[in-house]
């Protein structure tokens, strides 16, 4: 799902429409409903949603998910927000394979936002901050 924005988002908003489309995982296994919502330097929002599949390998987050189809639409993700129940009583931040694709894709400055899959607080990061060693990228 693409959505056209002129201003961008604000962090919560861009939460919120993450939030929004929780219930469009397909997660029959953990049951881990997750969404993102990601910003492009087109404009656009572009939404993923965590994909399960019997053989683990296979699934695809949310957060690649959204990334990989802002590309595919022919834009570059620059703010990622996900929306994720808590794990052990706190935020879900994405996950390094996640992080490492952030990087690829939007670099270290890029904004990553988190919340839970209700309408409880949220945090912000960047992906250089979450993945401080991660390597260098670019071409």
């Amino acid at each position: 799902m693409v959505v056209n924005s002129t201003d961008g988002p604000s962090d919560n908003e861009l939460i919120d429409l993450a939030r929004s489309n929780t219930d469009r995982a397909y997660a029959p296994y953990s049951k881990f409903e997750t969404a993102a919502a990601v910003t492009t330097d087109a404009g656009d929002v572009v939404v993923g949603v965590l994909v399960e599949n019997v053989s683990l390998g296979l699934a695809m987050c949310a957060e690649r998910a959204a990334m990989f189809s802002a590309v595919a639409s022919g834009a570059k993700p620059t703010r990622l927000a996900l929306a994720a129940p808590d794990t052990d009583g706190s935020l879900t931040w994405p996950c390094g394979a996640c992080l490492q694709v952030a990087l690829e894709l939007g670099g270290r400055e890029m904004i990553v936002v988190v919340g839970d899959d209700d309408d409880g607080p949220i945090a912000v990061s960047t992906v250089g901050e979450l993945l401080p060693n991660g390597p260098k990228v670019g071409a």
